[in-house]
């Protein structure tokens, strides 16, 4: 099952973000067959100031283990997070049924 994690940045968040990247880049790799996707969200500058991440995942409870274990969330970047459900419908310019 996917699960999207909706991350968003502290306000003052940048510079940390900057500072744990390199790690957090490592953990998507190590973690690359339990990501479908992922990415940050922009500000109206291109600026990062927050992350989306959709995790492959039997259940709720493992989604929320990945998402802890990012170096973003253990620096503690993130203000505010989310992760609910998540069903792709449209791939590679694809429609599912």
């Amino acid at each position: 099952m996917q699960f999207v994690l909706t991350a968003y940045d502290r306000a003052d968040g940048l510079a940390l973000r900057a500072q744990t990247r390199p790690a957090h880049l490592d953990y998507l790799r190590a973690n690359a067959a339990s990501i479908a996707f992922a990415g940050p969200m922009l500000d109206g500058e291109g600026k990062p100031r927050g992350s989306i991440i959709v995790y492959e995942a039997p259940d709720l409870a493992s989604a929320e283990t990945l998402a802890a274990a990012d170096p973003y969330a253990e620096a503690g970047l993130f203000a505010k997070t989310e992760i609910s459900g998540f069903r792709t419908v449209v791939k590679d310019g694809v429609v599912a049924g």
